[in-house]
């Protein structure tokens, strides 16, 4: 049975590869490649999907330029390409900060404010993103400029409040580089804290706009509770949080564990994971920015043992340096949590071939109607 909520931009934008089928389908599609990728290392459970799988997406970003009737437009580049598809409401995006990015795209004009060239290198604006808590209500703004200046920006932040009161912070982001990352290193907080708040399961979360956060609430605590099942911890143990981000997982686990160590190589998650442990009383937990691989291989030459190991890796998995530092720890157990079902089998061989077995796999949804696969998995050291 055909999806019967098509985009009509489905086909032009290339971002939801599923959009053609139904939404059984899809999972149904998600759970076969899961056991074709996973199903040689144990039984894959049935993959965990949501009750409502449309405006999941609580951070949207859009890329600004001009059309070639020199009418300004905003939306997302086209699959593989720098070709922006203008979009103006997102099957998959919150719906709040799709408004918002249509009238930061209206106001621009009356602002004399260009979208940025990348070809000429005149224009202002590259990007905006914003950030939404599913829970909190707070609403990040972040414009992303080409350069310093930003026109009439007190009288265009004015605007923008006058027209969405509910946003609580804005904050103007400069990229000068030639590069496909949305964000640069340095920020201007224009109103604002800066940041915004989250709810998640009992704790508050800070997210700042360079930090990583998932994007889908309500699966987010779907996947983190998980990965606290198979962690399966009991108050005793010392836990290693490797590519811990803002310290969700790690704070989550805080509760269970005697102490927990998060190590994370972004400077400004790092920030926020520590903002977040104090603002959550979650005393037991440390974090540290340096690299993972470095780190635990430092925490190995001491001594230093871990009883559970959680990942957490980018798209491109873990490599075998880090994961033979894991190894070095000996933790009786390791929780992978997944984005990339691929890179997770080939770093799942790795494991099972030095003492460890793979004994929970459970699939969950984070991205209706694209074709990825969250994945937790939980492996014990075999005796």
């Amino acid at each position: 049975m055909p999806n019967t909520t098509v985009c009509p931009l489905a086909k032009k934008c290339g971002g939801c590869q599923l959009q053609n089928l139904s939404y059984p389908e899809q999972l149904h599609l998600k759970q076969a490649t899961a056991i074709r990728l996973l199903g040689r290392f144990g039984h894959v459970e049935e993959i965990i999907g949501m009750k409502d799988p449309y405006h999941y997406r609580n951070k949207v970003q859009a890329a600004f330029g001009v059309n070639r009737q020199g009418q300004i437009i905003s939306g997302v580049y086209q699959s593989a390409s720098h070709r922006i598809v203008p979009v103006s409401d997102c099957l998959i995006e919150d719906k709040v900060a799709d408004r918002i990015i249509v009238t930061i795209r209206k106001l621009l004009k009356s602002f004399k404010i260009r979208p940025y060239d990348e070809d000429t290198g005149r224009g202002t604006l590259r990007h905006v993103l914003v950030r939404r808590g599913w829970r909190s209500g707070e609403i990040l703004v972040v414009l992303v400029t080409a350069h310093g200046m930003l026109p009439g920006k007190r009288n265009f932040v004015r605007a923008l409040l006058q027209r969405h009161p509910d946003i609580t912070t804005i904050v103007q982001n400069i990229n000068a580089g030639q590069t496909s990352l949305v964000l640069g290193p340095h920020s201007e907080v224009l109103y604002g804290p800066g940041y915004i708040h989250e709810q998640l399961g009992d704790f508050t979360f800070r997210i700042s706009p360079r930090a990583f956060y998932q994007i889908n609430p309500v699966q987010t605590e779907v996947l983190y509770r998980t990965a606290l099942e198979y962690a399966g911890l009991t108050g005793t143990e010392t836990v290693v949080d490797a590519y811990c981000g803002t310290g969700t997982i790690g704070i989550f686990a805080s509760r269970d564990a005697a102490r927990v160590i998060g190590v994370e190589n972004n400077r400004d998650a790092v920030r926020d994971a520590i903002s977040n442990a104090k603002a959550n009383r979650a005393d037991n937990v440390r974090f540290y920015t340096a690299d993972a691989s470095d780190f635990l291989q430092g925490m190995a030459k001491a001594g230093e043992h871990a009883d559970v190991v959680i990942l957490d890796p980018p798209r491109a998995g873990s490599d075998t340096a880090f994961l033979s530092c894991a190894l070095a720890l000996a933790p009786r157990r390791i929780v992978y949590v997944s984005c990339n079902p691929e890179t997770l089998a080939r770093d799942l061989n790795f494991l099972t071939k030095r003492g460890y077995r793979a004994e929970k796999i459970q699939p969950v949804d984070m991205f209706p109607h694209t074709d990825h696969v969250e994945c937790v998995v939980r492996l014990d050291k075999m005796n």
